[in-house]
This record gives C-alpha cells, structure tokens and sequence, in this order.
C-alpha cells in the first residue's frame, strides 16, 4: 500500500484536486439547469445548455490536440482553468444586478466549452505521464470513482444549495474549488518530460492535426470502437435531455426526486469504480466494452418509459450506470496501451471530435423531439388509447414516449456494433 501511494503521489494529488474542481462546476451546471427550466419550462432550451457547451468542443478538438501535443501541459490546464472561472464569475455578476438571462448562460457556456476542449487532451495525457503502466486500470477505476461521487453528490449539494441559498451560493463554492485546484496544480504538481515532445514543431496545425486523424485510419480496432461510442452518447445525451422534461412536470416528480434519481447514476458507478479497481483485467476488453453498453442502453430507458413510480426510476439509472466504469477502464487501457504518448493528445482530439460529436446532435434530438413531437402526440387524440396506457398521461408523457425510442435506439447500436467488434482481437 505505501508502494502504491509512492508510485501515485503526483497522480492523487491532481486527481482528488480537479475532481472537487469537477464537483463545484457539476453543482453549477446543475444549478443552472434548474435556473433555466424554471424560467422557460422547455426541454429544448434547457437542452442548449449541453448543446452551447459541447459544440465548441467538438468543431476545436480535432486541432486542440495538435496543440495540447506542442504545449507545456501544466501551462495549458492553468489558463483553461482560469477561463472557466472567469466565466462564472460572470455568471454571478450578471444574476447579482438581475441581467442574467438565459442567453448569458450560453454564450458562457460556449467559452467554458472551448476551454474544456483544449484542457481536455492535455489533462489526458498528464494523467499517462504520472501513472506508470502497471496501474492503468486501477487509476482508470479511481477516475470513475471520482466521477461518480460527483455524479452522486453535485445534484444533492446544487439542490440544497440552490434552495436555501440561490445560485450565489452554488457559484461561491464552485470558485472556492478552483482555488483550490489552482493552488495544487500550480505548486504540488511537476510534469515530467517527454523525450519526443516537440518533435512535430516543424508541422502546421493542421498537418499535426492531420497526423491524429491518419492513425486513427491505420488502427481501425480504436476507430470501431469511437465509432461505437458515438452512437452511444448520441442516445445517452438524449437521454441526458429529457430526463429533467420527464421528471420536473409529474406530481410524484420535482426538482428533489431529480437529485435522487440523477444521484442515483452516481451510486451505481461508485460502485462499478470499486469493482473495477478491485478486480483483475478481463480476457477480452473489447467484448466487455459493447456488452457492458448492450446492458446499459437495453435497460435504463426501458425502465423510465414504462415505470410510473421514483423507485422504478431510481432502478433504471442504478442498472444503465453500474456498467458503466467497465466500458470506460476496458476503453482507457486500450488507448493508452495502444497509442504513443507524444501522439497522444492529437489521437485523444480527434477521439473527441468523432466520439462526441453526436452529443449536442442527440441532446438537441432529445429537447426538440420532445417538445415538438411526442408531448403535442401524447396531448392529441391519437395518443389516447394504447400509448396512454404505455406512458401515462399529462405533460412528462411524451418525455417517457421518448425514453422507448431511445431505448430501441440504443440497442440496435449496440447489437449491430457488436457483430462488427467481434473480429478483433486485443492483448495488453
């Protein structure tokens, strides 16, 4: 145990920082998406909270990387980080002189964006930097075990907080984590060096850029699986969108019953994380990696389409997020076992651009299908009858229409991906 957190000193300290960094700008996000629904009560515009947030991340990310690759990391989180703070803090001086409207929020998020998507990929490759190999899975757990307790804490703290106290509260303690973090990686944090980084200073931006996306092409193992996760986040952000349309508007519902339901999706992967830092690697990633998402799509949605009650609702989050950490620590091995770490902030970028770019896709499908399609059929004549009796009825009806499609959605990704995945082979 002392040998573990001798080898790992650098990587906790970086980690359980910007984990609380990650803790204060969840409760934020959430915050605001309380702030947001309640002054429009519409899915979509609560859905382009997501969708301002994610856009610049996925049009930047492809020449992010080729930047992370020719940066000093250190450098990079910091300024980013210091961004994204700046924007809250305008955030708060817009809602303190009473200017904050919802358009604010979406510009700022679209800075916050762009800050992420340049950090993103240095933060990735830091992480490889200051983690031997030996321990690939066990910090890959530890990640999702943060991830997790933010999942699971942000929407208890931001409900509270943002009850007793309004969103200045939240904000407030969003900046005292960044101070925090700020302070830890500035002074706690020393990066080694890179032999080879530099080497691709003679190319431009877009021929380092180039080079992400060409290996992508000469190893179609890593660009089966992005593409798969594509399709993945493309129903699980969706989801994402109409799950507060689903909720907020049901008597059994409300802004207390999303915290529970949304921390829910955190219990579950807190507890995969302590499996997956406890049990030994598995003798075939890659099945492991579209089964565990067949579990998770062919589950959760099913059950909040069909389920009437928080109880059921609590399940299908626990059943669709416990597998979770399994697909990201099989997935996190592969890459960094796979790609060379001088290339690995131009691969991880192009990663983002194809893998997440179906994210603000399916988070804008989510708000608009369900505010323009299923609740207008649900409150029509022809959803009387059977559909009715399958989702229920009164506003949120709709929003449970659309948690069936994205579960048919999602497994049919997954079942035809996983006949394309089952002709590789991988080994560590």
């Amino acid at each position: 145990m002392k040998n573990l957190i001798k080898d790992l000193k650098t990587f906790i300290i970086l980690w359980s920082t910007q984990s609380l960094s990650q803790l204060g700008s969840a409760m934020t996000s959430f915050a605001l998406t309380l702030w947001v629904y309640e002054k429009t009560g519409s899915a979509l515009q609560t859905a382009l909270l997501s969708i301002c947030s994610y856009a610049p991340y996925v049009l930047m990310s492809i020449f992010a990387g080729a930047l992370s690759d020719k940066w000093n990391k250190k450098k990079v989180m910091l300024v980013c980080d210091t961004f994204a703070a700046f924007c809250t803090v305008m955030v708060l001086a817009l809602l303190k002189t009473d200017l904050l409207k919802p358009v604010h929020i979406y510009g700022l998020n679209m800075i916050n964006g762009l800050m992420n998507t340049i950090q993103q990929p240095a933060s990735d490759v830091a992480m490889t930097m200051i983690t031997p190999k030996k321990y690939f899975q066990k910090t890959s757990g530890m990640r999702s075990f943060s991830n997790s307790l933010i999942t699971i804490l942000n929407p208890v703290f931001a409900t509270a907080l943002f009850a007793f106290g309004g969103m200045e509260s939240v904000i407030c303690v969003d900046l005292t984590t960044f101070v925090i973090a700020f302070g830890a990686l500035l002074f706690g944090v020393k990066l080694p060096a890179i032999s080879n980084e530099g080497a691709q200073s003679g190319l431009t931006l877009w021929e380092s850029a180039k080079s992400g996306l060409k290996y992508l092409r000469d190893h179609d193992l890593i660009l089966v699986l992005i593409l798969f996760l594509a399709g993945v986040n493309f129903v699980a952000s969706a989801f994402d969108a109409v799950l507060p349309a689903f909720i907020l508007p049901k008597e059994n519902g409300g802004e207390k019953v999303l915290g529970i339901v949304t921390s829910c999706a955190g219990i579950a992967t807190l507890t995969g994380s302590f499996l997956v830092t406890l049990l030994p690697k598995p003798r075939n990633r890659i099945r492991v990696i579209y089964l565990t998402m067949l579990i998770s799509l062919g589950t959760e949605n099913y059950l909040l389409a069909f389920g009437r009650t928080p109880a059921l609702w609590c399940l299908g989050q626990i059943i669709g997020w416990l597998p979770v950490p399994f697909m990201s620590a099989n997935l996190d091995v592969i890459l960094r076992t796979t790609i060379p770490v001088d290339m690995q902030g131009r691969v991880y970028s192009c990663r983002n651009t194809l893998q997440f770019f179906t994210i603000p896709l399916g988070t804008f499908i989510g708000g608009f299908m369900v505010d323009k399609v299923c609740e207008p059929v649900m409150a029509s004549d022809f959803g009387a009858g059977l559909l009715t009796a399958l989702f229920g009825s009164g506003k949120g009806s709709g929003a449970a229409m659309m948690m069936f499609i994205l579960g048919v959605a999602g497994t049919a990704i997954c079942l035809v991906f996983g006949r394309i995945l089952r002709k590789y082979r991988y080994t560590d």
